[in-house]
């Protein structure tokens, strides 16, 4: 089995959204609980990171518009459109039935960036 059983649009919104394993665990977390209210302690060891990732995926979550903060009493799941919303909904279903594609879709991103980023620092000979 490979991507080709994730569809398109769920496939775009996985590269254009999520960063890793955690993002789309954090993501379908706070989508599994909407009326819960989470601390960044309460999202590492649920998701057994540390405090500072944690910290770093729900501001992550919170930019790209899947989480609102309330002052004092911690982070949500309010996607900021029934659009964005609706595809979250899709993302959860697809990641249910085809973990495996899923979860090679999202390590491809993650070792593309890599290798991008190790590429910008090759030095290059010129042709003559």
């Amino acid at each position: 089995m490979n991507e080709t059983v994730i569809p398109d649009d769920v496939q775009k919104f996985i590269i254009d959204h999520i960063n890793s394993i955690t993002h789309i665990e954090g993501l379908l977390l706070f989508r599994a609980a909407p009326d819960v209210r989470w601390a960044a302690i309460s999202i590492a060891q649920r998701l057994y990171i540390t405090e500072r990732d944690a910290a770093q995926l729900l501001g992550h979550l919170k930019a790209q518009g899947f989480i609102e903060e309330e002052a004092g009493k911690g982070y949500s799941y309010r996607p900021k459109s029934e659009e964005l919303r609706g595809m979250v909904e899709r993302v959860a279903g697809v990641y249910g039935q085809y973990l495996l594609p899923v979860t090679h879709l999202i390590h491809e991103k993650s070792q593309n960036q890599v290798q991008g980023f190790a590429d910008a620092f090759l030095i290059r000979k010129d042709k003559e």
